[in-house]
């Protein structure tokens, strides 16, 4: 078996010739990958953080129906979700034909024994309506 001289022997690491695989990496390259990766991921959870607290509103309603009663009202039918010991109040309005707003009322809806409530309101109208809608509900 034949031995190396001790000369000859390094501590270095062997490295190709400069240049023959491409420009050599560096440390603060992949840093600033990283950073940006970090700070993305921490934006995003905000957005998601955000966004959620949005989608848990205190309450929730929608228009089930209308009925156009005469030229002078219009009666709205719509459920409102809430819990069940808070009072929301609803603005509910008659639109015409050209969706002008031709009748408003705000409605009290309020404690009950579930948190769906469905509430049928008559709204006075100026003119014939053609349809009727809840445009807002909140907490009172």
């Amino acid at each position: 078996m034949r031995r190396c001289p001790e000369d000859l022997v390094t501590d270095t690491p062997v490295r190709p010739p400069a240049g023959r695989y491409g420009p050599e990496r560096t440390h603060g390259r992949s840093r600033a990958i990283i950073g940006w990766g970090v700070l993305g991921a921490l934006v995003l959870a905000v957005v998601v953080w955000v966004g959620g607290g949005a989608l848990e509103d205190p309450v929730q309603w929608k228009t089930v129906g209308f009925h156009v009663t005469d030229a002078s009202s219009t009666d709205v039918t719509f459920d409102v979700t809430k819990a069940k010991d808070a009072t929301a109040s609803c603005r509910v309005r008659a639109l015409s034909q050209s969706f002008g707003e031709v009748g408003v009322r705000t409605v009290e809806v309020g404690p009950a024994t579930t948190d769906t409530v469905r509430v049928t309101v008559t709204v006075p109208t100026a003119e014939l309506a053609v349809s009727g809608e809840v445009q807002s509900c909140q907490v009172a």
